[in-house]
């Protein structure tokens, strides 16, 4: 299996640069795994898809302002750090550009020095290990001086922070949004609850990791980056007590997936626990805790199309991503959704 095998012609135009003003009127492609059969609808008509019974699994993670700008102390030369995981108390493994000017002993001073950070070590793939140092708390110190990690392909200045976060964010970790969540409103969420659907809450912090290229022709070859999750004591008998009375599990978001499926026994239980998955689904794959999926539309040749198209079927879902361009759906973080069901 190789990664051109999960190649789509994307016009760069489609790249959705903004963020709609309301996060529930994203276009909804409605995609029938069996038949791969779809639909046009637009996202607040998801509730029509969802059945009393169904459980919905969210992924509570809150994105960081992990973007940080500042100078080297004794040359003033700009350098910019993206943090990545917090290893232990105030020292970070980083992304750090250009890294030739990070060596080990390097000071990079943030804010007038309001937060200072020593290159400690090199590790893999080139990252850094930062100590930090500052006065207060340093969530606090990092929203004044962070700023959103938005991916690459994304240009413009975002306006407000908010716009990069899940209504129902929680606990802080993520380099980046799980971005089907994006398309929820609280208003949407309390109909669905409303309606008879039950809501999982489960974390997983999306790492750097989701926006790296695969650099190896043969899939079987490439090696997924780790991300912290955890699924709680509550989460995982709600989601167990939905399929043993012959519910639907519904991820939203491939975090919301990966989570499950890291959790989950070859027997379909899913069970509470927390640790660092690296697990690379891929066509082949054999689901034990997911029977459907809302989730944006992925890069080309990206680890998260291979995803969708072992849910899917690689055909379906390319014939799907033909109709989308066609029809000209908004791509990527801030774009339009799809269900796969």
């Amino acid at each position: 299996m190789n990664v051109s095998d999960f190649d789509y012609e994307l016009p760069q135009e489609l790249i959705a640069q903004d963020p709609l003003e309301d996060r529930s009127s994203s276009r909804l492609l409605v995609l029938n795994k069996e038949t791969g059969e779809f639909r046009h609808d637009v996202f607040y008509n998801i509730i029509d898809e969802l059945n009393p019974g169904d459980c919905l699994v969210i992924n509570d993670t809150r994105v960081i302002p992990a973007r940080l700008y500042g100078v080297k102390e004794g040359t003033g030369a700009g350098i910019e750090v993206l943090l990545l995981k917090r290893k232990e108390n105030d020292t970070w493994e980083t992304l750090v550009k250009p890294g030739k000017k990070a060596k080990p002993g390097t000071v990079i001073s943030f804010g007038d020095g309001k937060l200072k950070g020593t290159v400690v070590d090199v590790v893999e793939e080139g990252n850094r290990l930062i100590r930090f140092e500052y006065e207060g708390i340093f969530e606090e110190v990092l929203d004044e001086l962070g700023q959103m990690p938005l991916p690459p392909y994304i240009t413009h200045v975002l306006q407000d922070k908010n716009r990069y976060q899940t209504v129902y964010a929680k606990h802080d970790g993520s380099a980046a949004a799980p971005t089907a969540g994006l398309h929820f409103t609280n208003e949407l969420l309390a109909q669905i609850e409303a309606k008879g659907v039950k809501i999982a809450r489960v974390t997983l912090h999306v790492g750097l990791g989701t926006f790296r290229p695969v650099k190896v022709e043969n899939v079987l070859e490439h090696h997924m980056h780790s991300e912290f999750f955890m699924v709680d004591e509550e989460a995982a008998a709600l989601i167990n007590r939905t399929k043993a009375e012959g519910h639907r599990v519904i991820s939203v978001g491939t975090t919301s997936c990966r989570t499950l499926e890291s959790a989950t026994t070859e027997d379909g239980v899913v069970h509470a626990t927390s640790g660092w998955t690296e697990i690379f689904i891929y066509p082949g794959y054999k689901f034990k805790a997911i029977d459907a999926l809302i989730t944006n539309f992925h890069l080309p040749q990206s680890t998260l199309l291979m995803l969708v198209s072992a849910l899917a079927g690689r055909e379906n879902m390319l014939a799907a991503y033909e109709e989308a361009v066609k029809e000209r759906y908004r791509f990527f973080s801030f774009g339009d959704a799809m269900f796969i069901r």
